[in-house]
């Protein structure tokens, strides 16, 4: 599979977006020519309801999720709908979390990530609370909420909470953990960009605003977007990409051989962030690109600013460290040759 970016051009920010799968495309052309409203009682309007409910039941089957679902213009709506609309009183967040989050709850009260993950025993009391903590962690990689002995939902549960999980970065690559409500975002596993979804156990855990998706939301649903998503979905996780995970794993331990790994807990393999020992991330970042080779330093919503990564810090990374780290994102369309280029590149920059 090539990479659908620019021709001779390294595509390694999947973490941002990844590019449009063709079964992705192809579904939304189809879309495309039921151009009515879902909401509209003629048959026209009739059909396209159909083919989104046919969307929304594709999605919950392609992710595992037998409750309900909403379909939203991305993740950072489905983060807002959750965190302002939930009837849970309070609002709990780890440190770590994405800026939407904290735009939509700034009021929030925050606890630390030790060692990568949030420890259940430091949890505050949860009663009448939201907690919202991250699957995968978009600047670094790390994995919050490992699959295998994931014990904050139970401790949640046990102290009176609900918990929303931030699946942007896991949803159409693993399996998903066990909460209350889920966000997914499409154009981070290959579906189109403006669609996403919250995805809720029990619609009584939120209140109902009127309008769309049984007045949850506001906005009439974006079908031709709705179709792509569940395409892309369906066209497969980590076992369908260009790498194996085997083939991820080894292309980053051949740039740490030549940097810094930032890696606190346990990590996934197509995300994460390396420090070069002198490099500044701009410096990188001009470099690399100048190169033919597009990453990042940190998340696309924070990328423009000389700051210090407020993730990193929260992580605990030294300010020399931060200011040296780059972020190095792989999906569905990266090839083992584009590693193996850009391990090369990399190493010459040492």
């Amino acid at each position: 599979m090539r990479n659908p970016a620019i021709s001779g051009r390294i595509y390694l920010d999947h973490a941002a977006t990844s590019p449009l799968r063709p079964e992705a495309k192809a579904a939304m052309e189809e879309g495309f020519a039921i151009w009515a409203n879902p909401s509209s009682p003629h048959a026209e309007g009739r059909k396209a309801k159909a083919a989104l409910e046919g969307a929304r039941e594709r999605v919950k089957r392609a992710v595992g999720w037998d409750g309900e679902l909403i379909f939203t213009s991305g993740a950072s709506e489905a983060l807002w709908i959750a965190l302002n609309r939930a009837k849970a009183k309070r609002k709990i967040v780890s440190a770590v979390e994405h800026d939407a989050v904290f735009r939509a709850a700034p009021d929030a009260e925050v606890v630390p990530v030790v060692d990568g993950e949030v420890d259940p025993v430091a949890l505050p009391d949860c009663r009448d609370a939201l907690v919202a903590v991250q699957h995968v962690n978009s600047e670094t990689g790390t994995i919050l909420l490992p699959y295998v002995r994931n014990t904050l939902f139970e401790a949640v549960r046990e102290r009176g909470g609900q918990m929303l999980v931030d699946c942007s970065q896991s949803a159409g690559k693993t399996n998903l953990p066990d909460a209350d409500m889920l966000v997914i975002s499409a154009h981070k596993f290959g579906g189109p960009i403006g669609v996403g979804a919250l995805l809720v156990r029990d619609f009584a855990l939120l209140e109902p605003v009127g309008g769309h998706e049984r007045g949850y939301r506001q906005g009439t649903e974006n079908l031709p977007a709705a179709l792509g998503m569940a395409a892309a979905l369906e066209a497969g996780g980590l076992d369908c990409w260009g790498t194996t995970v085997e083939q991820q794993l080894e292309f980053k331990n051949a740039l740490f051989r030549h940097g810094q790994m930032i890696s606190p807990g346990s990590q996934s393999s197509h995300i994460f962030a390396v420090a070069h020992p002198t490099l500044s991330a701009q410096a990188l970042l001009i470099r690399l690109d100048a190169m033919g080779f597009a990453v990042s330093a940190g998340s696309a919503c924070s990328s423009g600013t000389l700051k210090k990564s407020r993730v990193l810090d929260a992580f605990g990374v030294p300010d020399d460290v931060a200011a040296r780290t780059i972020r190095v994102s792989l999906g569905w369309s990266t090839t083992p040759e584009e590693l193996e280029r850009f391990a090369e590149a990399w190493a010459s920059l040492i």
